[in-house]
């Protein structure tokens, strides 16, 4: 049974007529000065606002949780998704609810998703002021008169400085993340990290789109001048927002979008990048916006007396971010929205140095690797995660945000592939001559060049190779590009510790498909790699 959406106005209420003073969709400018004011950031010579998000630099991915009611016990994904009880979310919401009482509360109403069709109205109350900057530019922004018409589906509550009791909430820890799909609030609680709000509205429409044939999906979108839209799945720091910045082609998002029926649409209407060693000649256009009043910046460092930013500095945070809205990329798209795709790229940083920098899949084998989702978790992009790159396998490039079976939206992947024709690329941005400690990350300049070369279709006629393990093919030979490099086995120093790397990655891939097969066809089976 699915929970329709509709508008919940006693969560609302309740949490705004608690606080002593509500501010409403205060302006950029206006909310600067607030957390200026209020110490909760300090803006850098060239214009930023630069905060500390303390402890937590990252996603507390262990403290998310699902409240477990009947009317949506079959739609969730347990194995996943962590349950709640209601009555212990119902005494987290009192006793934040009591907590608002003694604080401002700055409220931002906005939309989740371009497409009117299937986009849902959010109602953002957060206890600190730059928060309220961030979920601004991270969402859709409405105009004057939607504005005035839009009683929210669901309402997220921010408090970071409110403290969960385990033995009381049913959480893990002092913070908490939980979701009710039912009364249609998220309460957030003992974090400074804002990426937390954006990804519960991601995981809200992961549980609400697929029961209307839109395919919800942890992915950048670009698209060239012939109307060639191109999907970059991936999960945090394999590459999506770096490579989908591309000057040659328009930027429609760089993390959330739905497919549907009408084509491609952004969730989102801003970027959230990873600004650690950021490059002003490899990343230009997201380098810029570290240089523009408006663009939130996430634990980067700064000289405190000139206030000039250290972007290779990594003391407070390897995941240090910037948030800043989407028309701050000169070629991002204003609409949102795009026609139905011509290409699909899974990025992988892949730590084994195995995988080659690109591989052309068939249909199956992109269900096969869409659904293993293989790629290495980097540091800092999860609270608990160290300096070296741990390898992984987050279905749908995305786990952490997706409420129901994987099944559904592989199924629903496929269905889109066949209907519309799809090329599927697999791209590492990961290691090769070795892997993590030993070999070298990929050179961005050659996976540019060979997504390029994806792109405007003059891969598909270059030559081909079928790699022994996995079966896809490998170009040999890309104009542009060191032809060495196109073939991992013969960047290692030793070819024999690359076949065990190897060896043990494919098993890997094996031991994890194991709880998939049950699940999907014959051919898609077949598409695992030969042990």
């Amino acid at each position: 049974m699915s929970v329709s959406v509709q508008a919940a106005p006693a969560a609302i209420s309740r949490f705004e007529e608690a606080s002593p003073k509500r501010l409403h969709n205060l302006s950029p400018a206006s909310l600067y000065e607030h957390a200026v004011r209020r110490g909760e950031g300090a803006i850098a010579a060239e214009g930023p606002l630069v905060v500390k998000t303390g402890e937590h630099t990252g996603r507390s991915a262990q403290d998310k949780f699902t409240v477990r009611h009947a009317e949506i016990e079959n739609d969730i994904w347990w194995d996943n998704n962590k349950p709640m009880a209601p009555d212990a979310f119902e005494r987290l919401y009192d006793d934040m609810l009591a907590f608002a009482s003694t604080r401002e509360l700055y409220r931002q109403d906005l939309f989740g998703g371009a497409d009117p069709e299937y986009r849902i109205r959010v109602r953002a109350l957060t206890e600190y002021a730059w928060h309220s900057l961030f979920i601004q530019h991270l969402l859709i922004r409405p105009t004057a008169e939607e504005r005035l018409d839009s009683e929210p589906d669901f309402t997220i509550v921010d408090l970071p400085n409110f403290e969960a009791d385990p033995s009381r909430h049913g959480c893990r820890s002092k913070t908490v993340i939980a979701v009710d799909f039912v009364r249609r609030v998220v309460l957030i609680a003992g974090t400074s990290y804002a990426g937390e709000m954006k990804k519960s509205v991601f995981t809200i429409l992961n549980y609400l789109l697929p029961a209307q044939n839109v395919m919800p999906m942890h992915c950048s979108v670009n698209v060239g001048a012939k109307e060639d839209p191109a999907i970059f799945f991936g999960l945090s720091g394999t590459g999506k927002t770096t490579l989908s910045a591309d000057p040659n082609r328009t930027l429609i998002g760089d993390d959330e979008h739905g497919w549907g029926p009408n084509g491609l649409f952004n969730f989102e209407g801003g970027c959230y990048a990873k600004m650690i060693r950021l490059s002003p000649s490899a990343e230009p256009e997201i380098y810029a916006t570290t240089r523009r009043f408006g663009t939130v910046l996430e634990n980067v460092v700064m000289d405190p007396e000139h206030r000039r930013l250290n972007l290779d500095d990594a003391s407070l945070a390897e995941n240090s971010r910037g948030a800043y809205p989407i028309h701050y990329i000169p070629n991002a798209s204003l609409t949102g929205r795009t026609v139905q795709p011509k290409n699909i790229v899974m990025l992988t940083c892949d730590a084994f140095g195995v995988m080659p920098p690109i591989a052309k899949l068939t249909p199956a084998q992109a269900m096969y690797m869409f659904l293993s989702g293989y790629t290495a978790k980097v540091a800092g992009t999860e609270k608990g995660l160290g300096k070296d790159p741990q390898a992984t396998f987050s279905t749908c490039f995305g786990a952490p945000f997706m409420p129901r079976h994987p099944s559904v939206y592989g199924e629903l992947l496929g269905k889109l592939i066949d209907e519309h024709n799809v090329a599927c690329w697999l791209v590492s941005t990961g290691w090769t001559g070795g892997p993590s400690g030993v070999g070298e990350r990929m050179p961005i300049k050659v996976t540019r060049a060979l997504l390029s070369a994806a792109l405007d279709g003059s891969l598909a006629r270059a030559p081909m190779r079928t790699d022994p393990i996995f079966g896809f093919e490998v170009p040999t030979k890309v104009n542009g590009v060191d032809g060495a490099i196109l073939n991992p086995r013969g960047t290692w120093a030793k070819p024999a510790d690359y076949d065990a790397q190897a060896d043990k990655l494919a098993r890997m891939f094996v031991e994890n498909f194991a709880k998939f097969e049950g699940h999907v066809s014959d051919e898609i089976k077949a598409a695992a790699p030969k042990l």
